[in-house]
């Protein structure tokens, strides 16, 4: 767990450092594209002034620049942040949603023949030692075997569900961002549209479009972003939530074969063959 803690205080410190290195070089060539429109303007006036035909004003901003500018610098952060994050965590759980993660082959052939072999005492040492999904059920199992066949059965299901709640929480923050994302692109729609809108009620004349494309444009645009994150994510969670589903589905199967000869039938079939 102090490794799994680790690598994710370092995943989160990586996101931050992209994300403020990201921030920093499009806020530069926003500033770089404003001042080349800004200098082509002057141009174009000085030009007028002096009664010579002005030269077409190209456009240097780009489509990420326009993008950046329309968004604003704190739903830029937001959105970068929610993205980062949905890939930390994306990465984490495809990590988890492995067979091998949950109920390892190895786990399972050593445990097996610890157990053929009468060494119970190793076998709960080897399952307890395990940080898996199967090694956390096995051990529970076996600490109380003690108890009766049907409290191991009992104790493993507890911690079964327990697991299974663990392994759910992690996954239901890719949930989480994909409600989020939608809802803070509303929130820009809805602020774009009062600027647009604010713009209208204040100029005596009829504004020309140019003037409402800002507020327009992020109403626009934070809606895309939103979508853009929140898509996916909704996607990878049901996709994963479904496999992990499954895998404890087997895990638990696993487990209960493992623990089936200290059942009484087991245990009957098994003085029967020796």
């Amino acid at each position: 767990m102090a490794n799994e803690h680790q690598s994710l205080f370092r995943v989160a410190w990586l996101s931050l450092v992209i994300l403020l290195a990201l921030s920093v070089v499009m806020w530069g060539r926003i500033t770089t594209s404003q001042q080349m429109a800004l200098a082509q303007e002057q141009e174009w006036v000085e030009e007028a002034r002096s009664g010579t035909e002005p030269t077409p004003v190209v456009q240097g901003e780009t489509y990420l620049a326009w993008m950046y500018r329309s968004l604003g610098l704190f739903y830029s952060i937001v959105f970068l942040a929610l993205s980062f994050t949905l890939v930390a965590l994306v990465v984490m759980n495809l990590l988890t949603a492995r067979r091998e993660a949950l109920m390892p082959s190895k786990l399972v052939e050593a445990f097996e023949s610890l157990l053929n072999e009468r060494k119970y005492q190793e076998a709960y040492e080897l399952a307890k030692n395990d940080e898996s999904f199967l090694g956390q059920v096995l051990s529970a199992g076996l600490a109380r075997l003690s108890a009766g066949y049907s409290e191991a059965i009992q104790a493993m299901q507890e911690v079964g569900e327990e697991e299974n709640m663990k392994l759910e929480h992690r996954l239901s923050y890719i949930a989480l961002i994909g409600t989020i994302s939608p809802m803070v692109g509303l929130l820009g729609t809805v602020q774009g549209m009062i600027s647009s809108f604010s713009v209208i009620a204040r100029s005596p004349t009829t504004p020309k479009p140019s003037e409402l494309a800002a507020g327009i444009s992020t109403a626009l645009f934070t809606t895309l972003v939103g979508l853009f994150i929140a898509i996916p994510a909704i996607a990878i969670y049901n996709i994963l939530r479904n496999r992990m589903a499954r895998l404890v589905l087997e895990a638990g199967t696993v487990s209960e074969g493992l623990m089936s000869r200290f059942s009484p039938s087991g245990a009957a079939r098994a003085k029967a063959s020796s």
